[in-house]
């Protein structure tokens, strides 16, 4: 990590870089304020309660599921919302495209030199399709901007209905979802959002629909999404599984209507640069007493 990307040091903070999250540089005694690794394991966790003096872990995810009720009391976490928005929504918005134009048909067709046009039988499109995206975060927000320029009919889903945004809430998913072209999953993984999409919910979308999760694996049901791409009647684009990695025999690889890409939705080059700016901002946020922000709490 370059140093630079963190901005001004306040003066007395003195900066160390861990090769990894078990291997500290020093005596951990001291140490008040850390950014883990982008995509830190769960193993990272603990390292926490070796550093007596912390109080502040600032995250360079968006999801904060692995960390949050797991830190000792006098910690505060922070994720980095804002640092993957442009990046996530340019994902759900290509593995959305990409779907519906048979881009994966022709990137195979490719690979056998074929020139598979078929006048009788087009590829989809993204015009006119009714688009629902549940989670109406930063994410959320910044998906819902790159999507309206296509002619969409587009609609949010948050923990709770505000009307005044025009913002359904989770309970109004069943009559929702029969509706629906395109469903997209923005939302975090807590013990509100784990097997959100179950069978209940697979089965309430429309024939031909496509789901797209960008969220996190366990937000659906995997056992009952199989079951349900496997006869065929609606498809997916999955950034995230579970379980993750993606076992090489598991049925997902070979469903013709599933699109896979492995977790990389936020991983572009500008991640780190926009990450530790954040991090350094807040860095001397506490230094100087004032209020951090992106705050974890109950999860979110």
């Amino acid at each position: 990590m370059g140093l630079e990307l963190l901005g001004e040091i306040p003066d007395g903070v003195t900066v160390e870089v861990a090769p990894a999250p078990d291997r500290l540089p020093s005596d951990p005694a001291g140490v008040r304020f850390w950014v883990p690794p982008f995509l830190a394991q769960p193993a990272a966790v603990p390292v926490a309660a070796k550093l007596p003096d912390l109080r502040v872990v600032q995250l360079l995810s968006a999801g904060a599921d692995a960390w949050a009720g797991r830190l000792p009391e006098q910690v505060t976490l922070c994720d980095a919302r804002g640092v993957h928005d442009s990046s996530t929504a340019e994902w759900v918005v290509t593995a959305i495209l990409s779907y519906l134009r048979s881009f994966p048909f022709f990137a195979r067709a490719q690979v056998r030199h074929e020139w598979s046009y078929d006048q009788v039988n087009p590829t989809d499109e993204l015009a006119g399709k009714r688009v629902l995206v549940v989670g109406a975060g930063s994410i959320g927000a910044a998906a819902r901007a790159r999507l309206a320029p296509f002619e969409v009919e587009l609609t949010m889903v948050a923990r709770t209905a505000r009307p005044a945004e025009r913002v359904y809430g989770v309970d109004d998913l069943p009559a929702l979802l029969p509706e629906t072209d395109v469903v997209v999953l923005l939302v975090p993984l807590t013990e509100a959002t784990r097997g959100l999409v179950d069978a209940g919910f697979l089965a309430a979308m429309r024939d031909g629909a496509l789901l797209v999760n960008a969220a996190r694996g366990p937000v659906v049901d995997t056992d009952a999404l199989v079951a349900e791409l496997t006869t065929g009647r609606i498809a997916a684009a999955l950034d995230v599984t579970e379980p993750e990695p993606l076992p090489a025999g598991h049925p997902l690889w070979d469903l013709p209507n599933v699109l896979l890409t492995p977790h990389v939705a936020g991983s572009v080059r500008g991640l780190l640069p926009r990450g530790y700016r954040l991090a350094g901002e807040q860095l001397r946020r506490f230094v100087a007493g004032t209020p951090l922000v992106n705050e974890v709490v109950d999860g979110y």
